[in-house]
């Protein structure tokens, strides 16, 4: 029973290494290899960049926002969610949802201290952040601008109540 197991395994063996072969086998032609760009020893000639970065840059905030597949939200479950940075550090935690006088939606966010509590509140464009399960990325805003952004006037804006849906960007990782 035992070599009949062998058999079986060396044979199994052998037509996955001839299925590999063949679905590599390019009929003895050179791989074709893509380039994304090309290097040039010649200063004058600059770099260039990838269509789709150049597209990406001169999107506005909203734009940027609406190719990120908003869904709904209700504003309380956004109150206590962590804010992330790129390197999936906290960074401060949403604690209200206001409208400024232009329509546009703000996160407040406290730069925490300890444990999030304490610090000064902040304003965050809902068009710089995603969300990811329970927890909003910073996406579009450095983390130099985050901690440099000038602290939240509520005389400035309106305060969203928790029960009003509103429209969130989706993040993945």
């Amino acid at each position: 029973m035992r070599n009949r197991s062998v058999i079986v395994f060396v044979g199994v063996t052998l037509i996955a290494t001839w299925h590999v072969a063949q679905a590599q086998d390019t009929g003895g032609l050179p791989p074709l290899v893509v380039a994304e760009g090309v290097a040039h020893s010649d200063p004058q000639v600059a770099p260039t960049k990838a269509p789709a970065e150049d597209v990406e840059e001169n999107l506005s905030p909203e734009e940027k926002m609406r190719r990120r597949f908003p869904q709904p939200v209700r504003v309380g479950d956004l109150i206590g969610l962590p804010l992330l940075d790129w390197e999936d550090f906290t960074i401060g935690y949403v604690r209200h949802v206001v409208r400024t006088p232009e329509g546009k939606i703000q996160l407040i966010v406290n730069q925490g201290r300890l444990f999030g509590w304490g610090g000064r509140l902040v304003q965050v464009p809902i068009e710089a952040v995603a969300i990811l399960a329970r927890q909003i990325n910073l996406l579009d805003i450095s983390l130099e601008e985050f901690r440099a952004a000038p602290a939240w006037s509520a005389a400035a804006t309106q305060p969203i109540p928790s029960d009003d849906t509103i429209r969130i960007a989706l993040s993945r990782r």
